[in-house]
Order: C-alpha cells, then sequence, then structure tokens
C-alpha cells in the first residue's frame, strides 16, 4: 500500500504493556504515513489524552493495570471536540465479548497476531469515519453561523413587524364613537404581529355616516400594506382623498356603495397591479331616515338584527375586488328602525371554529348575536370575542374583525 500523504496523515495513538508489540504496530503505522504516539499502559495513554485528543487509537485489551475496555471507557467519558476512533486489540473471538466492547465505546477490533494489511485496512476504515465525522462538523458549525445570521435577521424583523402592529393599529384611531341617534363600535384583532382586515368609520355629512369592513387576501406584511392605502381611500381625517365622498354645493356628498366598490376595483387592477385582491362591505346610512345603502363585494353577508331580536343576513353578495376588472357591484338598499342594529363583519368571525368543530357560519353568528341581544357596543364585542375564543383555545387562523352600528333613535331633520 501506497504511504498516505501528509495532507492524510494521522495522530495515531498505539497503547499496550509489550514494548515489542508496540514497536511493531508502530512500525506498520509510520510506513502508512501516519504520526505515531506510544503509550505502554493506559493509564499513560489517558493522560496523553487528557493533553491532546489523537485521531485514533489502538489499545491491547489485556493489559496490567487499567485494561483496554477500562482504557476506552474514561476515553469516551473525556471532554473533546472531535471524536476519536477506537480499535481494541483481542484475542477474544467470543460474541458477547466483542458486544461488549462495541457497548462501551469501541469502534473496530483487530485480533492477534495483527496483519499489517489488515491493521492499515482498519485505519483507512476509521479514516472515512473521521473524514465524514470531520465533515459533518464543518457542516453544522457552518449551519449554526447561518442560524445565528438568521437570527439576528429574525429579531431584527420581529421587531420592526412589533412596530408595524402598533402602526397598523393606530389606523383604527377610534373604537367607538357616537353620532346623534347610533353608535359605531370596532373590533381589530390580528392573528399575527401585522394582519389584512380593516375596519372604520366616517362622516359623510351632518346625519349621515359611511362604516366598512375590509379583508384583504393573505396575511403579514403585503396585506397590511394594502390596508394601508385602503385607510387612506376610505379616511374620515382627509375627506379629499377619501374615494367615497364627492364634492358638493355644501361639504360633500357620498357616493353609491356599488359605484363606490366597481372605482376601487379599477384602481387596484390598474394602478396597483398587484396579486393581492380585498373583500369590502360597506354601509352608507342616512340617520335621519334609517336608510342603508350597502355593497358587499366578496365579504360575508352582513348581519342585521332588529329590535325583536331577529337576525337577517343581507347584501347581494359580488365578487371580491382586485379580482376582474370588468366586475359589476351592486348597491343593496335596507331600512333600520329604532333599537335595529347592522353588523358588519370579516370571514375571521364567520369562518372561526364553532362549538361543534365546523365554522361558526351564518347559524353560528346568529345564536350569538340572539344570546348577546342586550349587550351593547364594547360589552358585545367582548362577549362575541370571549366565544370565539372558547371554541379556538385562543389561536384564530385568521384575522378578527367587525365594525357594529347600533340605531338608537332617529335623528332631527
Amino acid at each position: 500500500m501506497a504511504a498516505s500523504s501528509a495532507a492524510t496523515a494521522r495522530r495515531i495513538l498505539v497503547v499496550d504493556d509489550s514494548r515489542v508489540q508496540r514497536k511493531i504496530l508502530a512500525s506498520q503505522i509510520a510506513r502508512a504515513g501516519h504520526d505515531v504516539i506510544e503509550a505502554s499502559s493506559a493509564e499513560e495513554a489517558l493522560e496523553i489524552c487528557r493533553a491532546g485528543a489523537p485521531d485514533l487509537v489502538i489499545s491491547d485489551w489485556m493489559m496490567s493495570g487499567m485494561s483496554g475496555l477500562d482504557f476506552c471507557r474514561s476515553l469516551r467519558a473525556l471532554p473533546s471536540d472531535s471524536y476519536v476512533y477506537f480499535i481494541l486489540l483481542t484475542s477474544k473471538t467470543e460474541t458477547a465479548e466483542v458486544a461488549l466492547g462495541l457497548d462501551i465505546g469501541a469502534d473496530d477490533f483487530l485480533t492477534k497476531p495483527v496483519s499489517g494489511d489488515e491493521l492499515r485496512a482498519r485505519i483507512v476504515a476509521g479514516e472515512r469515519i473521521l473524514r465524514m465525522e470531520r465533515e459533518l462538523k464543518d457542516k453544522n458549525r457552518l449551519l449554526e453561523t447561518t442560524l445565528g445570521k438568521l437570527q439576528l435577521l429574525y429579531d431584527s424583523i420581529d421587531r420592526d413587524l412589533i412596530e408595524a402592529r402598533k402602526l397598523q393599529q393606530s389606523l383604527v384611531r377610534e373604537r367607538f364613537r357616537r353620532f346623534g341617534p347610533a353608535e359605531v363600535t370596532l373590533l381589530l384583532r390580528p392573528s399575527g404581529h401585522v394582519g389584512g382586515d380593516l375596519v372604520g368609520f366616517f362622516q359623510i355629512a351632518e346625519g349621515r355616516i359611511g362604516v366598512f369592513s375590509i379583508d384583504v387576501s393573505g396575511h403579514g406584511i403585503t396585506s397590511a400594506l394594502m390596508t394601508a392605502r385602503l385607510a387612506g381611500f376610505l379616511s374620515g381625517n382627509t375627506p379629499e382623498q377619501n374615494l367615497a365622498l364627492v364634492p358638493a354645493e355644501r361639504g360633500y356628498g357620498a357616493r353609491p356603495p356599488g359605484e363606490l366598490a366597481g372605482l376601487l376595483n379599477r384602481i387596484v387592477l390598474r394602478e396597483m397591479q398587484t396579486e393581492t385582491y380585498f373583500t369590502l362591505a360597506y354601509a352608507d346610512i342616512d340617520l335621519v331616515t334609517g336608510r342603508v345603502g350597502l355593497v358587499q363585494a366578496g365579504h360575508p353577508h352582513p348581519a342585521v338584527q332588529r329590535r325583536d331580536g331577529r337576525v337577517e343576513f343581507v347584501g347581494a353578495g359580488g365578487l371580491p375586488i382586485g379580482l376582474i376588472e370588468c366586475a359589476g357591484y351592486e348597491t343593496t338598499e335596507l331600512a333600520l328602525a329604532p333599537g335595529d342594529r347592522l353588523f358588519l363583519m370579516s370571514d375571521g368571525i364567520s369562518e372561526a371554529p364553532g362549538p361543534d368543530g365546523g365554522q361558526l357560519g351564518p347559524g353560528g353568528l346568529a345564536e350569538i348575536l340572539t344570546a348577546c341581544r342586550n349587550l351593547r357596543g364594547d360589552a358585545f364585542m367582548a362577549s362575541l370575542m370571549m366565544r370565539l375564543e372558547a371554541c379556538s383555545d385562543g389561536e384564530f387562523p385568521d384575522d378578527v374583525s367587525g365594525a357594529l352600528i347600533e340605531f338608537v333613535g332617529r335623528a332631527q331633520p
């Protein structure tokens, strides 16, 4: 066999209380191009290993003092950054003895008298194991470094998302407002750091308000950015930018809900050019007459609860906004009487787990509305969330949002 190159030379420790046997083994190993260290006892070998672990150990089993088996056990107990391949020299051939050695930590066996070719072959086999161990260690080290960098990146993103959540929550500056004969209460709970749901309200004119519920497709940053853009389109603080409003002789008038949905659809498809779409329920409410103009674009059917507790689901359905350019949207007309209320919600509520394990659905929502008919505003929203959490162990698969409009009496013209 040709001598190993310096690049593959291993540091091999030969342990035997027979000087002659050590010299024979050391000579054979040196001819293969490896560095050889000799120890006349297991105790001496253990001190050498404590000072610096070799790559391979070839140790006799039977020695005066500590046996080769005990030496192997003690070696495996030493702290080490690298693996030491251990070969036991033995005249034992019983299966039980060999099994004991393997169980203690030996990797291979050589039977005396040792053939030079077999010795070198066993060393080559050990080198393969050590090479794989070194490669695995290098890859693990690279993986740890990469994971460390990824953790730093994740921590940075996580901090940014926490701040983004605060900013997104600030899009809903008011969760409750009284508009004369009507009260509006909002609920917004993202399922992650940031979400794609948005609810809000604005005053169209004296005695007239707009209330909306939006659910952007997907979750995370892209959806959150879309909700931020849509918040600007329906802002009550900047009426000149609110697409639901149109200039009038005195202040602003309202764009019909169906027309608003069509306008938003064109803007998303032509200007934003994004694969993200959203669903919408928007109500234009006249607080003098109780008349409501409603558009439902892919959103769950809004619920109307009458004063006597009856629950109706309204809306003409319709396609989500941002999918098809030629989509048409209808305005549904309905009327609210004193004591009635209108509930706009995202599918995070309608598709939340119900008591039977399936989706809550219209039936489950109607039951909640009926059970909570005497609760108003924040008390109703808190009870709704408590009931939803009871069926989902507090973990929601989707963002949860809703807008509750309670018509408590007619305004004076």
